[in-house]
């Protein structure tokens, strides 16, 4: 699997995998397409040898400041560090931009990403009391200082 940027005509597979992810808490096609076409956005997917998307990150950078929008791994393509490499894409890209800090929020309920994140070198700053709606999930908010970054 390869990583490259994202594009508007990924929308449809990328929105397919948000569904399948997110279920409840996921975004509407809709906010996912203005996504992906807004300002001081930066966007890869993880595809297949077919080109078919297998995952998706998108990371928001505004001055030296980011903050991940969102990342995503198909069930199917979960186990093989995809996750990781996504993550490692949108923190080059950060480094890059001259980003400092990093932010991101994850559900409570998932400690798989939170030992990514960790192991990204991110920390917990607090908790954001149910964030994830319509269930109602807290949000564990955390912070990257990019001159940190393993």
């Amino acid at each position: 699997m390869s990583l490259r940027g994202a594009t508007a005509a990924d929308l449809d597979a990328i929105w397919a995998i948000e569904s399948a992810v997110f279920g409840s808490d996921a975004w509407s096609r809709e906010m996912m397409r203005e996504e992906l076409a807004a300002d001081h956005r930066h966007y890869v997917v993880l595809v297949d040898g077919d080109d078919a998307v297998r995952g998706y990150a998108g990371l928001l950078m505004v001055g030296a400041e980011g903050d991940v929008q969102t990342i995503a791994v198909a069930p199917e393509a979960r186990g093989g560090g995809h996750g990781r490499r996504l993550m490692e894409a949108l923190l080059d890209e950060a480094e890059r931009a001259g980003v400092r800090e990093v932010f991101l929020e994850v559900r409570a309920d998932n400690p798989v990403a939170q030992g990514l994140y960790r192991s990204l070198a991110f920390e917990q700053l607090g908790v954001r009391p149910r964030y994830y709606q319509p269930d109602g999930v807290d949000a564990v908010i955390m912070k990257l200082e990019m001159r940190s970054r393993p």
